[in-house]
């Protein structure tokens, strides 16, 4: 059943190492090894030497050496580097489905039909995109002078990235970035580099130039801090927790580098009591489930209108009740394990101390049988917390949805907008009106109207509050990824020119 060749087909490939630097993969120096584990069974499938803080200073000088010519490159040999990219993770689509469920313990139905393909979509958005960095129009703005606005690459960019999502945040990471001619390095979690790994290797194949997409596996505390505060290093791009993102800024301020946070997130999914209750209830459960609860736009705190309220609650917990929790590469399994056994005991702790003060009405467990050994825990949908307790403010990252009566529509948009962050939430009501001012007034990056999750290449996504600032995909990530240079040609020819007379001289 857990023949690691049929789970993993691309283990041989990556014997090399888990550093890909200068378009080769090579071991850590760091003289650590660390182990990814199939968190569906416990044991370990890959094991590899963690980079150093040389290796990480060999990722950049390659970053560093590659950026001159492909800055220089025109923004159409870019597009078709990229065009090409997305044509090899299409041909090993599979091996990259099969490399994420792994490490992840993501259902294999999801990343065939979300992760990898979101990420095929991705890149070839980005091969698109490469072709329109354009700044606003030449003109005589000030009468006497051509003005016109240049977009240029940074320079080497140092991103980390999560371990929820490691392909898809290592392409939102990697492809704006090279797409507008910057080079990077990427430092995924330590816990899942498969598909980073392999990602950079496609890149190689697809003909992207040696240093321009590097990949440094290792700890944040050393890897990590290293690469932020590399005086090399033009800008970082962070997404992760708040908690761990506040430190990364720390490092980053030091040598005054561009930064982009995406953060930690809290989703309201607000339902107001005209709402399709059924949609709302199926909404709620995949909102809420989605890659096991491990998402920073699951909906994670459900307010519902106190006339729907109790309805809600037990359609809510039923539907839970039928979710399937088995092996990811099984065909039946609708939810597989969470990315490790110490987050699953992080989730159990929020479920724990929650029913001193709140109802867990369903789930709240780890299975038993057979899928014992795995990092599983039920669907939990928790009833009656207050506002201000531990469960609604702090981000879980787990399968776990707490549900709260609101009475006035006031009161249901305060609610949703009373924890720190503002990442994403979705207001569910069929009247046109009431939904219009709840993606007016909850302020959140994303508001879905009768939806919850769907995220599009072409629209950006990012945060308000605490959950970071910046843009990932569509083109205003370019306003991350490059600079604005103002160019001023004088027209008159004239060597003494009348604004001169304010330094020197009169009229």
């Amino acid at each position: 059943m857990h023949d690691s060749g049929h789970r993993f087909p691309a283990q041989e490939r990556l014997a090399a190492g888990a550093q890909y630097i200068a378009g080769r993969l090579t071991h850590g120096t760091s003289g650590h090894t660390h182990a990814v584990v199939d968190p569906a069974t416990g044991d370990a499938v890959y094991t590899y030497e963690l980079a150093g803080r040389d290796d990480v200073d060999a990722a950049v000088a390659a970053a560093r050496a590659a950026f001159p010519g492909w800055a220089g490159a025109t923004p159409g040999e870019r597009s078709d580097a990229l065009h090409r990219f997305a044509a090899v993770l299409a041909e090993r689509a599979e091996e990259f489905a099969r490399a994420e469920s792994l490490q992840c313990g993501k259902p294999l139905k999801l990343t065939r039909e979300f992760d990898v393909p979101g990420t095929i979509d991705n890149t070839a958005f980005f091969a698109g995109a490469a072709r329109h960095l354009q700044g606003q129009s030449a003109g005589e703005y000030s009468g006497d002078h051509t003005s016109y606005v240049r977009r240029e690459p940074i320079g080497v960019v140092g991103s980390i990235a999560p371990w929820n999502y490691p392909l898809q945040m290592a392409a939102w990471k990697i492809l704006p970035a090279i797409a507008a001619g910057n080079t990077i390095v990427l430092k995924p979690a330590e816990l899942t580099p498969l598909t980073s790994l392999l990602f950079a290797e496609a890149a190689t194949a697809a003909g992207i130039p040696d240093g321009v997409v590097n990949v440094v596996t290792g700890t944040g505390r050393e890897a990590g801090e290293h690469l932020v505060g590399h005086p090399d290093v033009a800008m970082t791009s962070f997404t992760g927790s708040t908690a761990v993102g506040k430190r990364v800024a720390e490092v980053a301020t030091a040598t005054v580098k561009r930064l982009h946070l995406e953060l930690g997130g809290k989703a309201p999914f607000v339902v107001f009591d005209d709402a399709d209750l059924d949609a709302a209830v199926n909404g709620a459960v995949a909102g809420a489930l989605i890659n096991t609860g491990q998402d920073c736009t699951a909906a994670t705190r459900a307010y519902v209108q106190r006339p729907l309220y109790e309805e809600f609650v037990a359609r809510t917990a039923s539907l839970m009740d039928t979710v399937r929790l088995g092996d990811p590469f099984a065909p039946g399994t609708d939810l597989g394990p969470l990315v490790s056994h110490a987050q699953r005991d992080r989730v159990a702790g929020f479920v724990e101390r929650a029913r001193a003060y709140a109802r867990v009405v369903t789930g709240g467990e780890a299975p038993q049988g057979e899928l014992k050994s795995g990092a599983y825990y039920r669907p939990t949908l928790v009833a009656d917390a207050t506002q201000d307790s531990e469960i609604v403010q702090s981000e879980i990252f787990g399968p776990v949805l707490v549900v709260l009566p609101f009475d006035t529509d006031d009161e249901g948009i305060a609610l949703a907008n009373d924890t720190p962050y503002g990442l994403a939430a979705s207001a569910w009501s069929r009247d046109v009106y009431r939904a219009n001012r709840a993606t007016r007034e909850i302020q959140a990056g994303c508001v879905w109207v009768n939806d919850h999750i769907p995220i599009i290449s072409e629209m950006p996504h990012g945060g308000y509050k605490a959950s970071g600032f910046g843009k990932d995909m569509s083109t205003y990530s370019f306003e991350e990824y490059t600079q604005i240079k103002h160019v001023m040609f004088d027209n008159t020819a004239v060597a003494r020119k009348d604004w001169h007379r304010t330094i020197f001289g009169d009229r």
